[in-house]
């Protein structure tokens, strides 16, 4: 029984009712790789979400206390830098931990403009009970990879990001946008 011939590499399919994405195999397989990491990233953020809400706070928020919780007391622009977040955010965040007596500001000594941010004993409390918990939570939303293919993305992932944030460095745009945080 004869079977069909395939073509190691496949050309993209033309979208409905219209042209290919792109004739490139390498854009093409690029894109592709695109799209499954942020559908994944989708995915495995609304399990994530849904757990951390149980709690009453944003993954934000606890993003904050997480670093805060594993760091110490940490400035302001550290933890921005972090969680990837706008100054003004970083401000709006702190407040409401504050606000919940889960953070507090405290001041640098070196430094009177700048502010530190650090748990409460209450905010300690929180996180130690609430963060093993979490952990496996994440552990279980990655069970989808056994543990050495998980070692092996997690190096893939990282070599993918220096290069992108080499890129990025590189870009007028983004070179202005980093002097800005300066």
């Amino acid at each position: 029984m004869n079977s069909p011939k395939r073509s190691p590499a496949k050309a993209p399919r033309p979208a409905k009712g219209g042209a290919p994405v792109t004739s490139d195999l390498p854009t093409a397989t690029a894109l592709k790789l695109w799209v499954v990491l942020a559908r994944s990233h989708a995915a495995i953020s609304e399990v994530l979400k849904a757990d951390i809400e149980r709690h009453d706070l944003t993954l934000a928020e606890f993003a904050v206390m997480e670093a805060l919780y594993h760091k110490g007391p940490q400035l302001l622009g550290e933890i921005q830098k972090k969680i990837l977040v706008s100054s003004g955010g970083m401000t709006f965040l702190v407040d409401r931990l504050a606000k919940r007596g889960l953070a507090e500001r405290q001041n640098c000594e070196s430094d009177r403009r700048a502010r530190y941010a650090a748990l409460t004993k209450k905010g300690e409390k929180m996180m130690a009970f609430i963060f093993p918990e979490h952990a496996a939570v994440i552990h279980g939303a990655l069970k989808g990879l056994k543990q050495s293919d998980q070692r092996v993305l997690t190096a893939l992932l990282r070599t993918l990001g220096t290069e992108a944030a080499r890129l990025a460095a590189e870009t007028p745009a983004c070179k202005a946008a980093l002097a800005d945080q300066e």
